[in-house]
């Protein structure tokens, strides 16, 4: 499935993270903990510089723990701070704070040094649509100052929101890239999300999903819905969960559409279990 999708605002996001990245001097990067690699806009890396750079591996209570760590191990290897976390856990968020101000304090000790000065600490938070960045700048700054949504392209403007009277966050729109060469990062994005539902075609996103599933999970599937007989393409599973849902059309036939619709959604919110659909080894 071919997804090429970089509509005009997105263009303008581009912009304004080119002309943002020189008011920083850090940069949070949000990517989500299900599929780390294809959440990961390669445009982004071309921004950053020699700014500091965290990662923070979103909806982590979503993502498969064991691989969780395989990725966490990778990034310490490159050199790059990143944490699992999610961002509606408080824990998760004082852990988050404190490295988060750990790191905004060396630089502005290192800024001291060479001006003498104060400097307020500034922090870009980028990603994907639907990450999560403005839930995770309100839970940063323990109060609603970004808009959130459910849906990808509430931010559209750039936000400045104080933290701490030295340290300050820049919410950004999320931002995919202009062409999804790989068709299964489009595939991907699509399951969690970060791609609008009106142009995709649904029953081919759950098709391979169920077939990813299959492959890498079959014990989520079967109990979340009581299947009986994985050894069968994508389409005909869609068809089988439909029936036993009882989403029928006229004539007891399988409403694949609508189920398609439950089956991403119900992944999305997490409710078929803990999973991780890539690995750096296989994936980068």
């Amino acid at each position: 499935m071919n997804i090429n999708w970089y509509p005009g605002h997105m263009a303008k996001a581009k912009q304004m993270m080119q002309e943002s990245i020189k008011l920083v001097d850090m940069v949070i990067e949000l990517l989500d903990a299900r599929v780390p690699a294809s959440s990961s806009n390669p445009d982004f890396h071309r921004l950053y510089g020699s700014k500091v750079r965290f990662v923070v591996l979103n909806k982590s209570d979503y993502a498969d723990c064991t691989k969780t760590k395989i990725w966490l191990d990778y990034y310490e290897k490159q050199n790059i701070k990143a944490i699992a976390a999610n961002a509606l856990d408080n824990r998760d968020i004082k852990r988050i704070r404190d490295l988060i101000f750990d790191l905004a304090k060396t630089k502005q000790q290192e800024i001291k040094a060479r001006k003498g000065i104060n400097k307020t600490i500034r922090a870009m938070v980028v990603g994907i649509p639907n990450v999560g960045k403005s839930t995770f700048i309100n839970s940063i700054a323990g109060t609603a100052k970004a808009k959130t949504g459910d849906k990808p392209g509430v931010t559209k403007a750039r936000q400045w929101v104080r933290i701490t009277p030295y340290f300050e966050l820049l919410d950004t729109p999320g931002m995919l890239w202009p062409r999804l060469e790989n068709a299964l990062t489009g595939l991907h994005l699509a399951y969690v999300g970060s791609i609008k539902e009106e142009i995709i075609d649904i029953e081919e996103v759950a098709t391979h999903f169920l077939e990813e599933m299959t492959s890498l999970y079959p014990q989520h599937l079967i109990e979340r819905y009581k299947l009986e007989d994985l050894q069968q393409d994508g389409y005909k599973l869609l068809e089988a969960i439909a029936a036993k849902r009882g989403m029928l059309k006229p004539g007891m036939v399988p409403d694949t559409e609508r189920c398609a619709k439950v089956i991403i959604n119900e992944y999305q919110a997490g409710m078929l279990g803990a999973t991780t659909l890539e690995l750096p080894d296989t994936y980068l």
